[in-house]
C-alpha cells in the first residue's frame, strides 16, 4: 500500500471512530442506559489503545478520560456539568451532530457575544472637534 494511501484511510477511520464516539454519547445521553456507557468507553478505548500512530504519545488517555467525564456529567447535572458539557459541544465541527447533543443534553451553547451596533454609529465619530467653518 503506498503511503499516501495509508494516511488517507488513516484519516477516515479516524472520521468515522469520532463520528461513531460522538453518536455513542448521543445515544447514552437519551438512554442514560450502562450498555451505552460502556460502547462509548470501548469506542474511547479503541482511539486511546497503544498500536494506534498517534501524534502526540502523551494523550493516549484523551478519549477514555473525555468519555468518563462526559458521562459523569450527563448523569450528574450541575454548574459544573454544564461546563464540561459546553466545552465538549464547543469542539464538535459537524453542526447538525453539534445541535442534537446541545437539544439533548439541555445544554444552551453560548455564542459568541456580538458587539451592540449603535443606531447612527458615526453619530459621535467627530463630537468636541470644531468645525472647519471656524478653522483660520
Amino acid at each position: 500500500m503506498r503511503p499516501e494511501m495509508a494516511s488517507n484511510g488513516s484519516v477516515e477511520w479516524h472520521a468515522r471512530t469520532l463520528c461513531a464516539w460522538h453518536l455513542a454519547i448521543l445515544r447514552f445521553a437519551v438512554s442514560l442506559d450502562n450498555a451505552d456507557r460502556l460502547n462509548i468507553l470501548a469506542i474511547a478505548n479503541e482511539f486511546d489503545r497503544p498500536g494506534r500512530q498517534h501524534e502526540d504519545k502523551r494523550n493516549f488517555g484523551f478519549f477514555r478520560k473525555t468519555s468518563s467525564e462526559l458521562c459523569a456529567a450527563i448523569l450528574q447535572r450541575g454548574e459544573t456539568a454544564d461546563v464540561i458539557l459546553r466545552q465538549y459541544l464547543a469542539r464538535i465541527d459537524d453542526v447538525r451532530l453539534r445541535r442534537a447533543l446541545a437539544a439533548v443534553l439541555e445544554v444552551e451553547r453560548r455564542e459568541p457575544a456580538v458587539a451592540k451596533r449603535r443606531s447612527n454609529p458615526g453619530s459621535g465619530l467627530w463630537k468636541g472637534l470644531s468645525s472647519r467653518g471656524s478653522i483660520i
